[in-house]
Formats: C-alpha cells, sequence, structure tokens
C-alpha cells in the first residue's frame, strides 16, 4: 500500500484524456463492449430493479420486463451519435450503414420520420467534417433503376443534394487507401448484396469493408436482426461504433410497446405462422390488456378455443402452441378477441362474395377480409384504449385482393390517435394503410420492417444492437459525488470493499477518488462508509467498468489523472500515451490494494 502511495504521490497531473485521438498505424481490433459517452434520453432497463441512486440525475429508473418478471435484456445502453461529441468526428473517417429501402425507393417519402433522419445522419456527419463512407444492400426489387453503385451515387447525390462519388475496392479485394478518401467528401462503396461474404459476416470481409474507418455509425436499424459484415463484423474493427438518428428513434419507438405506462393496452395481431411468433405472443399477453387477431393466426386461436374451423385453415404444427398462448391469456386474465364474422369468396365462383359467421364458413369458402360485425367489435375496444400496438397485416391468405378491413382498421386507429393514445404500427402493410388514411402520421410510432420487431418480442437479442459500444445509462451529478468536482480524478476499476480509496481519500485531499464495481452490495456498503465519515471526495458506482469505463469518465468536469485496474486482462481501453496505468503486477512486488 506504501508503495502505490508514493507512486499516487509522484504522478504528475496530465491533460484530460482524447479517448479518440488514435494511431492511425497499429491498429489493434476492439473486442466488442467499449463505450464512450452516455445516454441521456433514453430509457432502458436496470440491473437489480427500481431503486434510488443519489449520484445520477435521471428518473429513468424502471425496469422493463418480461413474461414473468425476466428482464429485458434485449436492450442494452448503446452509444449514439447525437451524444457523441461532435468535435471527436472533425476529419475522421465514419462508415455509415444507411438503409437503402429508406433512401432508394422509386419515390422518397418525406414524410417519414424515418428518411428524414436518415438524411440527417449523413448530414450532419458531413457538416461536422468527418469523411463518410456509405455502405448498403440493394435490389432491383426495391427500385428496377438500381444496379450500379454508380447510378445510386448518383441518386444519393441528388437526395442528400451533396457530392456523392461510387468507390470500387470490394470487387478487387483491394482495401481502402488515404488517396481514395480524396475523391470526395462522401462515398460509396458497391453494392453489398453482390457478396455472401456479408451474409456469412466473413471476417476478413468485415475488415475489408472498415479500412482505413475511425467511427462506425449503424443507421439500418431494421438489419438489426441479422449478423451481418455491415452491421456486425466491422464494430470489431472502428474504434467506436454508435446508433445513427434514425436507427436510436427506432430503438426508442420499439421498446415503448414495453412498457406499460398507459392502460388499457391492447395488441391488434395479424399475420399467420403463429408456432414461430409463439414468444412474442406470450410476450404481448404479459403487457397488454387484449390481444385482438385479424389475420391468420385468429383461426389457430379459434380452434384453440374449442370452436369449429374448417380443416384446411388449421396449421397443425401450430395447435400446442395456440392452445399455449390462450392459457396464458386466461391466467393473465387478458381478452382475447377473434374476428365473429368474415367477407369470404366461393373458391368456384371466385366472383362471389358474402359475410358469413365465423362458426358458418363452409366448405368451398375462403375467407378474405374482416366481416362488419367484426369491425365494430373491434372499434368498441379501440376507443376506449389508451395505448395500441398494430402489428402483422390483415390479410387470410397472402394474394388476398381485399383490404376493406384494413382500411377501416386504419380509419379507427387515425380517430383514436386524435384521443392521446399511444399507437406503434409495425410492418409495411399496416404503415402503408395508416398512410392512406391519416392527413398525419407523425402521431403515429411507425416502425415498417416487421422482423426486427417479431425478434425484440421473441425476447432475442438483435446482433445489430448488441454490436454497438455501450454507455453508461445515466448522466452523474458530479456536484452530488464530490464537494469540489474541478479536483483531478483517480479512477480504481474492480475497487472491490473500497479500502484503497478510503484510505486515498484520507491521503490526498486535493484528489477526487471514483470506485467502479461491478457488485452492487459492496459498492452499497462503499457508499454507507462514505457517508458515515464525511468523506467529500470520494465515491462508488455500480457497473461493468468494462463496457461503461469512456461513458463514465468523459462525463468528469476535471482532470482524470490515474487509472488503477485489478484486472487488466479484462479491460480493452485506449488512453492517452501519457496516461499512468497501474496494475497488480507494477505495484511494488503484487501489492493487492485491500481486496
Amino acid at each position: 500500500m506504501s508503495q502505490l502511495l508514493n507512486a499516487l504521490r509522484e504522478t504528475l497531473v496530465l491533460s484530460k484524456l482524447s479517448f479518440h485521438n488514435y494511431p492511425r498505424k497499429g491498429r489493434k481490433l476492439l473486442q466488442h463492449g467499449s463505450c464512450s459517452y452516455p445516454i441521456k434520453n433514453i430509457q432502458l432497463p436496470l440491473q437489480g430493479g427500481l431503486e434510488v441512486v443519489t449520484h445520477v440525475k435521471s428518473s429513468h429508473m424502471e425496469k422493463a420486463s418480461l413474461c414473468d418478471g425476466v428482464e429485458l435484456e434485449a436492450w442494452p445502453h448503446v452509444q449514439t451519435l447525437r451524444e457523441f461529441p461532435r468535435e471527436e468526428l472533425f476529419a475522421k473517417v465514419v462508415m455509415v450503414r444507411f438503409d437503402s429501402t429508406i433512401f432508394l425507393g422509386e419515390k422518397l417519402d418525406w414524410s417519414s420520420q424515418s428518411a428524414l433522419r436518415a438524411l440527417y445522419t449523413i448530414k450532419f456527419l458531413h457538416e461536422s467534417g468527418a469523411k463518410v463512407i456509405l455502405v448498403s444492400a440493394w435490389s432491383m426489387k426495391i427500385n428496377p433503376k438500381l444496379l450500379a453503385a454508380e447510378a445510386v451515387a448518383d441518386i444519393l447525390s441528388s437526395v442528400l443534394q451533396l457530392k456523392v462519388a461510387a468507390l470500387r475496392c470490394i470487387s478487387c479485394n483491394m482495401p481502402l487507401e488515404r488517396k481514395d478518401l480524396q475523391k470526395a467528401d462522401i462515398l460509396l462503396l458497391e453494392n453489398l448484396s453482390n457478396y455472401k461474404e456479408e451474409a456469412a459476416n466473413c471476417s476478413k470481409f468485415a475488415e475489408l469493408l472498415s479500412s482505413e474507418v475511425d467511427f462506425f455509425v449503424n443507421d439500418s436499424f431494421f438489419q438489426s436482426h441479422k449478423i451481418l459484415a455491415s452491421t456486425v463484423g466491422v464494430a470489431r474493427f472502428c474504434y467506436a461504433s454508435m446508433a445513427g438518428f434514425s436507427f436510436e428513434e427506432s430503438l426508442c419507438q420499439l421498446k415503448k410497446t414495453a412498457k406499460t405506462n398507459k392502460k388499457p393496452y391492447i395488441a391488434i395481431i395479424g399475420g399467420g405462422n403463429l408456432n414461430n411468433k409463439a414468444a412474442a405472443l406470450q410476450f404481448l399477453a404479459s403487457r397488454c390488456d387484449a390481444l385482438v387477431f385479424v389475420g391468420q393466426m385468429s383461426f389457430q386461436i379459434i380452434h384453440a378455443l374449442g370452436h369449429s374451423v374448417p380443416p384446411n385453415l388449421v396449421e397443425l404444427e401450430s395447435q400446442k402452441a395456440a392452445l399455449d398462448i390462450v392459457q396464458f391469456a386466461h391466467d393473465k386474465n387478458v381478452l382475447i378477441l377473434y374476428p365473429k364474422d368474415f367477407w369470404c369468396v366461393n373458391q368456384h365462383l371466385p366472383k362471389r362474395l358474402d359475410f358469413l359467421p365465423v362458426h358458418g364458413v363452409l366448405d368451398g369458402w375462403l375467407p378474405v377480409d374482416l366481416g362488419p360485425s367484426s369491425l365494430d367489435e373491434i372499434n368498441s375496444l379501440v376507443t376506449n384504449s389508451k395505448k395500441i400496438i398494430w402489428i402483422g397485416p390483415v390479410k387470410f391468405w397472402s394474394s388476398s385482393p381485399y383490404t376493406g378491413g384494413t382500411s377501416k382498421l386504419a380509419q379507427m386507429l387515425y380517430k383514436q390517435c386524435q384521443c392521446e393514445c399511444e399507437i406503434t404500427i409495425v410492418g409495411g402493410t399496416a404503415c402503408e394503410a395508416i398512410k392512406n388514411e391519416s392527413s398525419s402520421v407523425s402521431s403515429f410510432n411507425m416502425l415498417e420492417n416487421a422482423s426486427a420487431v417479431w425478434e425484440f418480442l421473441k425476447g432475442q437479442k438483435l446482433p445489430g444492437v448488441m454490436a454497438l459500444d455501450r454507455a453508461y445509462p445515466f448522466e452523474i451529478d458530479w456536484n452530488i459525488a464530490y464537494s469540489d468536482p474541478s479536483r483531478p480524478l483517480v479512477v480504481d476499476i474492480g475497487s472491490g470493499n473500497g479500502l484503497f480509496i478510503m484510505g486515498m481519500t484520507r491521503k490526498r485531499k486535493d484528489l477526487n477518488f471514483l470506485g467502479l464495481e461491478i457488485n452492487g452490495k459492496l459498492v452499497k456498503r462503499c457508499l454507507d462508509s462514505v457517508h458515515q465519515s464525511g468523506i467529500t471526495n470520494g465515491y462508488f458506482i455500480e457497473t461493468n467498468a468494462t463496457s461503461t469505463f469512456r461513458s463514465i469518465v468523459s462525463s468528469y468536469p476535471g482532470e482524470l489523472v490515474l487509472l488503477s485496474i485489478q484486472y487488466l486482462s479484462r479491460i480493452i481501453m485506449s488512453c492517452s500515451a501519457q496516461t499512468r496505468i497501474l496494475t497488480n503486477q507494477n505495484i511494488g512486488g503484487g501489492c493487492c490494494k485491500g481486496h
């Protein structure tokens, strides 16, 4: 201990760390989990449930949970471009994974908030002085005119009102070079859908994509359920990986579906394949007051409730899952609403259309749309709701041309959103219906790709989210932690029982000491000791410093002068070369700091 105190007394006050002033050569592969700066405006779940934490300025302490109180672990606190220091972007090379369906459609939808935010991500980086490299995958299904990267670059130039230059390096298997960056401030790499290495998340391919890149910005949220080289692999080769503005907003909107802040909360569920979505339906049943089935899944639910259903409409592989959902909803006292009548078409006389009760669908008749009684019942439920999620199309077979039920449902929801009802619309069909029936879509939470949403509702961790850097979830009030937060800071990672910091606070009143410890019980004990001892230059935070160190320290108003690490092998950090790092190996024969 005395040797460590002597070393500390000899430590010079160094300039505050600049975490992104990295050398260009000798870059090492960074392990997943590094982070940079704190998120202030996104509410995310906490370990350990609801508790009062005195060192943060946040009321966002609600614990989000799955069906039976299981914590929502799919949502780590991620680094965002919004919170990233803008000055750090200047003269850096930033790769942006953009969503081709937003920018490259035959007609750009400027009413879409996703489009505006995606546009702002690129312009924000450009205006911040960064060199921007755009990457994505596109197909002629999006726009028949798309084929070569040069054509896409022209479209992007028109949309952004900035010059975008196409760059060929992937097909040549040649890493991006510094001279290539001089061709334009915004560059576009080749179509990733042409390379099987993209879907395989090939490490070498990801390294090729990220050559010369400093920071990675993912702004393609609806690819986040996939493991791609351009969304997951590249994050391992970049100094910082963060969410763009569109990605962040989609993340926030999706998280709202798990909150039960407004009641009654109903889920309107369309589409089919119940067996594959069973876990998601149980999640919705755990959060909602009613499940309203309006698509192919409704027949499986009707059958599970013991009612007769034409055999050709029953999915045998979904029977057990449907029974489980019905039982789960019953146990949770959740209402299940299914169609009471349908518009049906005669399979032998396709032009003959009639509405039949659910128990009266005859052989040779195929349900194609919701009947009038069903719509009236849904309307009564919608009118009394304060929160609604609509996910999946109102279709009973994939190529059905009948959309009357979809339009009427969209009209109901538009009317209800005028009554301060929080409504989330998920899926391309549902979003398109809302756009057609609403004079404004700004009142809705719109998530146009349902695949990532279904995976979230199943409780799956989304790879594209998990690949991003972490950020400490709360804004720290350093004025509460310390009597004088302008003093130089000493951080002890793995502070354990706090004996090292408690001793140092008495020896060096001119410094502030911060202990970062993952064990919450030890942190509470240390904070109690700090309070009882009247110490004003020592504090402890419960956190996993492997992922939140930068996020915490970067917000400190004073200078970081010394870092003590208990387990160096588990911490990957990029610190100023001048900063002294003390480990158990170089503290005079392995002094263990009282742990």
